[in-house]
């Protein structure tokens, strides 16, 4: 299999690369740049492990090849800390401990921004909806809904 030429954008950060064609987002991710913070649950696109933001909505990286993007914008969990202050997602889930062996934590964090993006005032309900694309093997929810619920509020504060 011959090698195709990327232009993609991470982080705010711009690669050019050649890749296989068949190169998934999450591989490219996670061993080509070891941004390893997006991490790979099931492979088959059930848990959301996996999510990013693309144009600001969640996108599972295990479901679409890097040459797909070609030309855009990808935004992982490691770049959500500014200034070495915690997204106000993040910290809505260490206060209301919305995790807890912490590996779905990173997709929920993301999936959550997504959301916000979409809706920045949510109900519990629709919070509940938009999580059925994460799976947390750990948790009853109700400390990832409770963060939720906070990191929104904190969000529509902060602008």
């Amino acid at each position: 299999m011959h090698e195709i030429s990327i232009k993609i954008t991470i982080n705010e950060k711009n690669y050019e690369k050649s890749i296989l064609p068949n190169t998934l987002l999450i591989d490219f991710l996670r061993e080509e740049l070891g941004l390893t913070g997006t991490h790979v649950g099931c492979d088959t696109s059930q848990c959301g492990a996996c999510m990013v933001l693309h144009n600001n909505e969640a996108l599972k990286a295990c479901s679409i090849l890097v040459a797909q993007l070609n030309n855009q914008e990808i935004t992982t969990i490691e770049h959500l800390q500014k200034d070495n202050k915690l997204h106000p997602m993040q910290n809505a889930f260490r206060n209301n401990h919305g995790l807890q062996c912490g590996f779905c934590t990173p997709g929920m964090i993301m999936s959550a921004i997504s959301l916000i993006n979409e809706n920045n005032s949510p109900t519990e309900e629709e919070i509940r909806k938009h999580l059925e694309g994460n799976l947390c093997r750990c948790t009853g929810y109700q400390n990832i809904v409770k963060s939720i619920e906070e990191g929104a509020k904190d969000m529509r504060e902060k602008g």
